[in-house]
């Protein structure tokens, strides 16, 4: 019998008021801060993938929220694993244990988009209609049985993430948006806030003039939806339009055959050229990222797209075998805020790959792995679709590592590495741990709940797997001093690091860097904010093979690396430290923006035991640290993140 949708609500503002979180959060800044290990605690083979544990749902969407805390997120549908009498259809994963607990989320999530804000609250945006068996629209939009869901086409669902089991997704009406997005993307923004683009209204395995939606807007809202051009004229491969923010201020937006530079500021689109070879957006899905912001690249943009498929604007109909059709295997790249010209990266995939994705790991390589290699993202009931309900076929097991750093020709490499266990196809996810790990699950090109067992090709995974790059059973430094936020220039600050930290080596001191990792929103082949950066740092070697690492803030621009949560890392010679969790910028609203401190010259004192010799490099500059020992830095970051999205939720709910 159907509950009415006010009902619905209100028993769950009861079991999960505001209050309830503020409470949690003054508690939980009183309490001690655990204890983060130095070294991995996680047993691993490097270069393999491992079946670890199972996440109960697929994880068609995935973030990380506290240090040991995976959010996962389904469309809705009959999972066997269940929440408040109906199946679930979010779970919060234990990276440590390998245990769940299911969360209840009102509003149907399909192929919603997402991303953090700058006080560290997390928003889940869109999604599709309320539906029952099969995934068939339902005839009651107002949580009905059997799923008692409701239409997610409007939804902004909010959490603020937790280590005790206390918080709960916020589904509140009140919050929605005016207009229906399915497949939206979102991008934080300089201010901390989100801009939302595009999406269409319905659903559908592609867009149309009569579904779409090419308008953006903001989170929290500063008014009605407003056009953008470039999602008009692109159909109909234009959803989850490929979007960065860049340190330019602007946007850089990717979709089907087109892209532009946008300035949101100013509401002016700039088209550039087509993009080479293949279509990158869904469902075409090619693994893309920015490359790694360092020192020596000026933090300057540079984005690649690996695979896709060519197919043209009239080839997306479903009356053929998509599923047949070979993807893409091609690499390009762009670097907007200085040429808008595409540069073929030299180098192509050693298979064609759709639904691809890649994953930043500390040491500036990236891992690519999911996939298929013919078809497509998507499913339906077409005749010849394959594994059940599946526009994808022939998946790929076989992961790879890109490094952009060597040359050409040597850059991408299955070279020691191991393959996937379980196919990872539609609705699959992938995201860095702290660790240095990368865990990854899901796979359901199905309308439904499909179980392995019913002898499908291409039933429902939920099982989880974790990656173990080369460099994870090594020693890891374990660096001392470490600050619990950073800030956009300002005072230096410094590393204290041993000579154990060092291998016992000098030589290992100018190969030792500090990066910021913000792992980003992980659907649909895309890590929606993945962004890495290198922080400008200096060196000081000491007589007893100890060493300072003098460390900058993050450059005085926001749009380098927008406000929110992000991992600190210290990677020496390619092994990095546990990462810990850091704030970055001062929550919402305009950034506080300091000078850039210069730094000393870097120098290796002479060695009792060596002949090591002075060595400098140049000068730079950075800001002040916090002294906390490296144990607290994780825990007291969070905590700070709490107390942000308190305050911001206050504002919008």
């Amino acid at each position: 019998m159907a509950r009415s949708l006010r009902t619905w609500r209100q028993e769950r503002r009861r079991r999960n008021p505001v209050t309830t979180l503020l409470t949690s959060v003054v508690q939980l800044a009183l309490a001690t801060t655990s204890v983060q290990a130095a070294q991995p605690t996680y047993p691993g083979d490097p270069m393999n993938f491992k079946l670890v544990g199972d996440a109960g749902i697929s994880a068609q969407q995935i973030f990380l929220g506290t240090p040991d805390r995976v959010y996962v997120i389904d469309k809705t549908e009959n999972n066997p694993v269940t929440v408040n009498g109906h199946p679930a259809w979010a779970v919060e994963y234990n990276t440590n244990t390998d245990t769940y607990r299911t969360m209840d989320v009102v509003s149907n999530t399909f192929c919603a988009g997402g991303n953090v804000l700058g006080n560290g609250t997390w928003i889940n945006v869109g999604g599709n209609q309320a539906i029952n068996w099969g995934g068939n629209t339902a005839p009651v939009q107002t949580a009905a049985a059997p799923y008692f869901d409701a239409d997610g086409g409007k939804a902004i669902r909010i959490l603020q993430p937790c280590d005790d089991e206390s918080c709960n997704w916020i589904d509140d009406p009140s919050n929605y948006m005016t207009s229906r997005r399915w497949y939206p993307t979102l991008e934080t923004l300089q201010d901390g806030s989100i801009i939302i683009i595009g999406g269409n209204q319905w659903g559908g395995y592609v867009n149309s003039a009569g579904e779409n939606n090419p308008t953006y807007e903001f989170y929290p809202s500063r008014g009605n939806p407003i056009g953008l051009n470039l999602l008009n004229y692109t159909l109909p491969a234009n959803l989850f339009p490929l979007t960065w923010l860049l340190p330019s201020g602007n946007l850089f937006i990717q979709t089907n055959w087109d892209a532009e530079i946008f300035d949101w500021q100013n509401n002016v689109e700039y088209p550039i050229g087509e993009i080479p070879h293949a279509v990158r957006t869904y469902p075409g899905s090619a693994a893309n990222a920015m490359l790694p912001l360092t020192p020596e690249n000026g933090w300057t943009a540079t984005i690649i797209f690996c695979g896709g498929t060519n197919l043209q604007p009239d080839q997306w109909a479903t009356n053929w075998n998509i599923a047949e059709y070979p993807a893409d295997a091609t690499c390009v790249k762009i670097t907007p805020d200085v040429s808008q010209n595409w540069i073929d990266e030299g180098e192509s995939l050693p298979d064609g790959r759709s639904m691809g994705m890649f994953v930043i790991l500390p040491d500036a390589t990236m891992l690519l792995t999911n996939g298929v290699n013919t078809g497509t993202a998507g499913y339906g009931n077409d005749s010849w679709v394959v594994g059940g309900h599946s526009y994808g076929d022939n998946p790929l097991y076989q992961g790879l590592i890109y490094d952009p750093s060597k040359p050409l020709g040597s850059r991408m490499s299955s070279e020691g590495m191991g393959k996937l266990n379980v196919e990872k196809m539609y609705h699959s996810s992938c995201l860095l741990l702290p660790d240095g790990s990368v865990w990854c699950s899901g796979s359901n090109p199905n309308p439904d709940f499909v179980p392995p067992s019913s002898g499908a090709g291409y039933p429902t995974q939920t099982a989880v797997e974790r990656f173990f790059p080369a460099y994870y059973n090594k020693t890891r430094p374990d660096p001392q001093n470490l600050p619990t936020t950073l800030g956009y220039g300002g005072p230096a600050w410094s590393i204290t690091l041993s000579a154990a930290d060092l291998a016992g080596s000098m030589d290992n001191l100018p190969l030792t860097k500090v990066v910021v990792i913000r792992q980003g929103f992980s659907t649909h082949a895309i890590n929606m904010g993945q962004r890495y950066l290198q922080l400008n740092s200096t060196y000081t070697g000491n007589t007893d093979g100890s060493a300072v690492l003098n460390v900058q803030q993050l450059p005085p621009n926001p749009s380098v690396l927008a406000p929110g949560p992000a991992y600190l890392f210290v990677v020496v010679n390619g092994v990095p430290s546990v990462g810990v969790m850091i704030m970055v910028g001062n929550g919402m609203g305009n950034q506080t923006v300091g000078a850039v401190t210069d730094l000393p010259a870097s120098f290796i004192a002479q060695q009792a035991s060596n002949s090591s010799t002075p060595n400098s490099s140049n000068p730079s500059s950075g800001s002040k640290s916090g002294a906390m020992s490296r144990v607290q830095v994780g825990a007291t970051a969070w905590v700070v993140s709490l107390a942000l999205s308190a305050m911001g939720l206050l504002a919008v709910l």
